[in-house]
């Protein structure tokens, strides 16, 4: 179905969606109070933190600082409304109310926070008077996740003094979903742990975004190894490229995981060793398979896991039956 301008419905609400990328959301608003000495000490007692230099003039001058410093971590309390604004917001409505409307327009009409990440330029001291404005970064393409069909939606939060400056920013990212429904798609109540990225396989997980998964090869011998390391153990080379798996493989080991159960998945989960029709063996997670019907050497084939905007992981399904 088209409507008069010969485009679908699907595609002009997507239109709609992204036209948000780079917009503001809120406007610059300042902080109620200045950086003050009585909240950085309500702060760090509520918080346990002993450092010095937030609460000693002396202490915090012998460390080069002219003065006492705000904690980094309370930069984004010190612009938070309180509880007369929370109760009694005021009239009117900003472009966050709208891309809210435009989500459950689609059907997302449930969220939950999944990463948050600083930047900070400077530290602050009392006296500073802060402000915050926030606009969009991104909003992605549909994904399917265990909590339900979601879009993860990024935005920028720029914190400035009172001249005007950067002090630091802030990325934070949630995810607007529909709620999965049915015993089969109970949802997980927790993000994925991260896997550790590093300069070595930082290449597996940018493959993986765009859905390839990719094998490290070494450029002297040509042999493959996974997991990625900076040197061959054949030959010892640090010389490396990558080439890109079939995606086809069979079931070389696994396990049934009970216990112990961490919130972010779906038990009894079925954890295998996938030896790749290239020779190399991934630990990977099986799917669209009960624990009883798996079996050794049965023949599996590729998948994609969006659980989270970063990473995307790959897993992998039975193959399909070939008919007679």
């Amino acid at each position: 179905m088209t409507g008069r301008d010969g485009t679908r419905p699907e595609t002009r609400y997507e239109e709609r969606l992204q036209a948000f990328a780079g917009r503001e959301l809120r406007a610059l608003t300042p902080a109620q109070d200045p950086v003050n000495q009585p909240m950085i000490r309500h702060w760090t007692e509520a918080m346990g933190d002993t450092n010095p230099v937030y609460t000693d003039t002396e202490a915090a001058r012998a460390t080069g600082r002219g003065g006492v410093v705000a904690p980094a971590s309370m930069i984004q309390a010190w612009t938070m409304r309180g509880y007369a604004a929370t109760v009694s917001p005021p009239a009117g409505r900003d472009g966050f109310d709208e891309l809210v409307d435009l989500l459950d327009e689609g059907g997302y009409t449930s969220v939950v926070a999944t990463d948050s990440e600083f930047t900070f330029l400077r530290e602050l001291v009392p006296g500073d008077h802060v402000a915050v404005r926030e606009s969009v970064e991104s909003i992605s393409a549909e994904k399917r996740t265990g909590l339900g069909t979601g879009r993860f939606v990024t935005t920028l939060k720029t914190y400035t003094d009172q001249h005007g400056e950067t002090v630091a920013t802030q990325r934070w990212r949630t995810l607007r979903f529909r709620p999965a429904s049915g015993a089969a798609e109970e949802p997980a109540p927790a993000p994925r742990p991260r896997p550790a990225v590093n300069r070595d396989n930082a290449f597996f997980f940018d493959g993986a975004k765009r859905h390839r998964l990719l094998i490290q090869r070494c450029a002297a011998c040509s042999t493959l190894r996974h997991p990625p390391g900076p040197c061959c153990p054949e030959c010892n080379s640090l010389e490396w490229d990558t080439v890109e798996a079939s995606g086809r493989g069979h079931v070389y080991s696994y396990v049934v995981n009970h216990h112990p159960r961490h919130p972010a998945f779906h038990f009894p989960l079925v954890v295998a060793v996938v030896e790749l029709a290239e020779g190399t063996r991934l630990i990977t997670n099986l799917t669209g398979v009960a624990p009883d019907d798996v079996a050794i050497d049965m023949p599996v084939v590729l998948d994609w896991l969006d659980a989270d905007p970063d990473p995307t992981l790959p897993v992998f399904r039975p193959a399909p039956t070939e008919a007679p």
